[in-house]
């Protein structure tokens, strides 16, 4: 596969797209449960590496990817499957050359706000290869979302940080639990009648999650916010601190999670 794409990255920089995008589509495993994500992290990987030789034409080559004519695109196909991959080698690109770095945040804080979850999927995965080159500015960004940005846009903040292999760094695990906290008291302020948008039940599907992966990696500091939650008598946010303590990577901390149950009985 790589020989393949490689030559066919090397033919869409000089002239001809169309082989390459044919190429991910035929590969993109949609329609189907689970996109290609390997083959879209290999295309950012092989296009950000030709920023030195082909600066521009890898830039024209996203852009087309990002921003092709696509008003008849559904979910679960092959023509999402361009787009998540030019939203992803968007911040590997941008990772591997700062001077992407405003114009890519721009186009992920848009992209977040897809109605497509794969889209969105698709800018957390890009959002991490840019916390991995450099991360104060983008968790800097993070926090801006986690505190302005609408509720799609708190949803791929903190699921940006759910990933348990980044939270190893002290700086990402303390930004990973701050983004929970600020998310989860936006979301407890949020009007009963607000409440029922589906964006809204999207991220609290998300903090659904995200909140036990940040407990995992810090349970002293996890564990004391879930008990403060727990506190807060909130019908939504209570169904978040239930369905996180189902979560097997909770499992070893019997104490703590009896002790939050106890507290939502």
């Amino acid at each position: 596969m790589h020989d393949t794409l490689s030559s066919l990255v090397e033919r869409a920089l000089t002239g001809n797209p169309r082989p390459l995008e044919f190429y991910l589509r035929e590969n993109s495993r949609l329609p189907g449960p689970r996109a290609n994500l390997e083959l879209a992290n290999d295309v950012g990987g092989l296009l950000a590496a030709a920023i030195p030789r082909y600066f521009d034409k890898v830039y024209s080559l996203v852009q087309y990817f990002v921003s092709g004519d696509r008003k008849w695109m559904s979910g679960n196909t092959p023509s999402e499957f361009v787009i998540l991959c030019g939203v992803i080698s968007a911040g590997m690109c941008a990772a591997a050359d700062p001077s992407w770095q405003e114009e890519t945040l721009e186009l992920l804080d848009r992209y977040s706000c897809s109605p497509y979850w794969r889209i969105r999927e698709g800018v957390a995965i890009a959002f991490q290869h840019l916390l991995q080159a450099n991360s104060s500015p983008i968790l800097a960004h993070l926090r801006a979302l986690a505190t302005k940005g609408s509720f799609l846009q708190q949803r791929v903040a903190i699921a940006t940080l759910a990933e348990a292999p980044l939270l190893n760094a002290p700086e990402l695990m303390n930004a990973a639990l701050d983004l929970q906290r600020i998310v989860l008291e936006r979301a407890r302020a949020v009007p009963l009648a607000e409440r029922k948008h589906e964006d809204f039940r999207i991220l609290r599907r998300t903090l659904a999650y995200t909140l036990s992966v940040a407990t995992a990696a810090s349970p002293n500091e996890g564990f004391a916010l879930m008990r403060e939650c727990a506190s807060w008598n909130d019908t939504d946010i209570a169904w978040i601190l239930r369905e996180n303590l189902k979560k097997k990577r909770l499992a070893r901390f019997v104490r703590d999670t009896e002790q939050v149950a106890r507290l939502l009985a």
